[in-house]
């Protein structure tokens, strides 16, 4: 997967906006998918304690499988593993996986696949000067709570050769592809109201950064429009420095004679990075909308998702079941698979899915997890979000806390 190159020269006006967007979606002849994966980390002891970073920092092994370990504001932990065909994708990040479950387990610590901390209140333990201005901005209380604690797994996927029909697949699938890996009801120890817990807050945040972009037939076009009328929220000023922007101004107001000086080409290219719609074009789809998954089931989203995006039998067969269900990103978030239209959508979209699987290199291991995950969770109407309400009900073992994989 290719980045994108910038330069440090002010910009004339919106037609360079326009170039820019046109290279976020240039056509690639591999078919690579990336993932990354991002989880909360208890003590296994203490599920309403923060766990320093220090800590978990010194308990992480050598990695088998190259992925780079980062960490996010409120300490979750991020395996973003390396790019490749979907069988190499998953067998090198499981691996990574395994290895940083062990040695956590080791030190006493629990590697949680949820997309919504259920027990902690959000507190930040990286004080980067980026998070600082990016707190600012985002503001009480929604900011604090994606900041430090909200989980995802994204999916990077290159745009193929008709870049545009991978952009409105991702979209398409959207709400139902959501709605079946939903896995974040519980905030302060409690049914927060919502499936994907997470999608709500993220839906509170900016809506001129989160909300999907716009449709019009010209995804690059509307990709700059939305580069354009997005509020600006922090401006960087030195290697170190950034200046969060509170006046409401978008990048197009600064294009546009706001400002002290005028914007450059790397000043876009740095916007762009703090803008998070669902789906992300950056010479690759980012796919942005998954809440995080069981450190043991994580695997079947990747399949899913990768499945339905590139192959384009899969595709249609999916495209044709979710077509009526397209916009329904609220209720998706606030039902999961309880609602009866996202249920059928997402059965027939996992029949497709696991027709296609063969084609696309999986072993029968890959293809009979993703069997098994849609005979208990979407065969049932029941989103993983349900397992965890039905745990926490009967007063069990935490889920967040249980490391082993599914009973």
């Amino acid at each position: 997967m290719i980045g994108l190159t910038v330069e440090g020269t002010p910009l004339r006006d919106a037609s360079e906006v326009a170039d820019y967007a046109r290279r976020c979606f240039r056509p690639a002849a591999a078919d690579q998918v990336g993932v990354e994966l991002e989880f909360l980390v208890f003590d296994s002891t203490e599920a309403a304690g923060h766990v320093p970073l220090a800590r978990v920092e010194r308990a992480l092994p050598a990695l088998p499988g190259g992925s780079r370990v980062t960490f996010e504001p409120g300490g979750q932990l991020e395996l973003s593993g390396p790019a490749g065909p979907l069988p190499d994708t998953v067998a090198g990040l499981a691996a990574d996986v395994a290895a940083v479950r062990d040695a956590l387990r080791a030190a006493g610590l629990a590697l949680a696949g949820v997309g919504l901390d259920p027990v902690r209140p959000a507190r930040r333990q990286l004080r980067l000067p980026r998070y600082e201005a990016m707190a600012e901005f985002l503001g009480e209380p929604y900011g604090p709570l994606m900041m430090c604690s909200t989980a995802s797994i994204q999916i990077n996927l290159d745009l193929g050769e008709r870049p545009a029909i991978r952009w409105e697949r991702a979209h398409a699938l959207g709400p139902v592809l959501m709605a079946a890996f939903a896995n974040s009801p519980l905030s302060g120890g409690r049914p927060c109201g919502w499936m994907s817990g997470r999608q709500a807050v993220w839906d509170r945040l900016d809506r001129t950064r989160t909300a999907p972009v716009p449709a019009s037939g010209d995804p690059a076009a509307d990709w700059a429009e939305y580069l354009l009328d997005a509020r600006l929220m922090l401006v960087r000023e030195g290697e170190e420095r950034y200046r969060p922007v509170r006046d409401g101004s978008t990048f197009r107001d600064w294009l546009e004679g706001g400002g002290e000086r005028r914007p450059t080409a790397e000043d876009l290219a740095y916007h762009a990075t703090t803008v998070f719609p669902p789906v992300r074009p950056r010479g690759w789809l980012e796919i942005r909308y998954l809440d995080a998954q069981h450190p043991a089931t994580w695997p079947v989203c990747v399949a899913v998702t990768h499945a339905l995006v590139t192959d384009d039998r899969a595709a249609a067969a999916a495209l044709a079941a979710v077509e009526p269900y397209q916009g329904l990103w609220a209720v998706a978030a606030r039902c999961g698979l309880a609602d009866p239209r996202l249920r059928a959508a997402a059965e027939a979209c996992f029949r497709a899915a696991l027709e296609a699987l063969p084609r696309l290199g999986a072993g029968p291991g890959l293809v009979g997890e993703v069997a098994a995950f849609a005979d208990r969770h979407v065969t049932t109407g029941r989103s993983p979000a349900a397992d965890l309400m039905d745990l926490v009900s009967g007063q069990r073992v935490p889920a967040w806390l249980n490391d082993e994989g599914p009973k």
